[in-house]
């Protein structure tokens, strides 16, 4: 008998040693695949246990039903936002008011300037003048955030504070916001 040393001009040992090592590996991702399979097997008989198909089916169909009033609801409030926006773009929501004296002899500072904006800087400025012998009122309209008639200076001031009283706000909120309590 002829003991081959070599196979195609590769020494036996080291073709022996190369699939002895690819044996190995091969048994280890079977023991690993074999674990996955347990840990899966595990996890489907919990989902099923005490349930019968048409159980499980009913609960999926309950919350999709869910899902789906959820998803017309959120439809719902979209439109609503949408709506109510709108209608806030004509509401005021920007005021400004200043507070002076209109004449010499009066004192307390009776007499005011009022500045009633939306968010297009549109709406009015009331000026109420108070004297002994009256109040007098006068309203200028103001459109984009400017008036045709000649403003007063009370009322350039108070159609000023209600033009910059967003930013003020932001300001509020952003120094609030970088306020941390820690």
């Amino acid at each position: 008998m002829i003991l081959l040393t070599s196979v195609f001009g590769i020494n036996l040992h080291i073709v022996i040693a190369v699939l002895l090592i690819l044996i190995i590996i091969l048994f280890i991702f079977l023991f690993s695949c074999l674990k996955e399979i347990r840990r899966m097997n595990s996890k489907y008989s919990s989902i099923m246990s005490g349930k019968k198909g048409q159980d499980l089916e009913k609960i999926i169909f309950t919350r999709f039903k869910e899902m789906d009033a959820v998803k017309a609801n959120a439809k719902r409030i979209t439109k609503e936002h949408k709506q109510i926006k709108n209608h806030m773009s004509s509401c005021y929501c920007k005021i400004g008011l200043v507070k002076y004296d209109a004449f010499d002899e009066m004192a307390g500072k009776l007499s005011f300037a009022l500045a009633l904006l939306n968010q297009d800087n549109t709406g009015v400025v009331i000026n109420a003048m108070h004297s002994r012998e009256g109040c007098f009122t006068y309203a200028k309209e103001i459109i984009k955030g400017e008036s045709y008639i000649v403003l007063s200076e009370e009322e350039k001031e108070a159609l000023n504070q209600a033009k910059t009283v967003e930013d003020e706000i932001k300001e509020m909120t952003e120094e609030n916001d970088s306020f941390d309590i820690n």
